[in-house]
């Protein structure tokens, strides 16, 4: 049997965690994760993660209903970063595009808009 991965989740209590399209590929999101984000997020199969603007842990979807149901949690070589493989259901981001990474550093929109956020929120 192996045993679990010891997350290093450093001074603030957070790890940075990608949300991943597990079938494409696609990045999706980058948000953060306490201890107990990742714990609800393995006891449930949903994407959970803390705002850290709002000091309080968020299930993705329970307001907008766009959830991730999450596939695998990866874990990279230092421990401390998290790879969410998640079936997205609608959009990832709060703007309405499918992927948060919709625009270039040039600001060429190049992502799908998936739903309109004024309808959502």
């Amino acid at each position: 049997m192996t045993e679990d991965v010891e997350v290093d989740f450093g001074d603030d209590g957070l790890v940075p965690a990608v949300a991943q399209d597990a079938d494409s590929g696609e990045v999706l999101m980058l948000a953060y994760v306490s201890p107990e984000a990742l714990e609800r997020t393995r006891e449930t199969g949903r994407a959970h993660y803390y705002s850290r603007s709002r000091d309080e842990l968020w299930e993705k979807g329970a307001t907008s209903g766009h959830t991730q149901s999450v596939e695998e949690v990866r874990v990279d070589c230092d421990a401390d970063t998290l790879l969410y493989l998640v079936e997205q259901t609608g959009g990832a981001c709060h703007t309405g595009r499918r992927s948060c990474f919709y625009r270039t550093i040039d600001g060429d929109e190049v992502g799908e808009t998936v739903f309109d956020p004024d309808d959502v929120y």
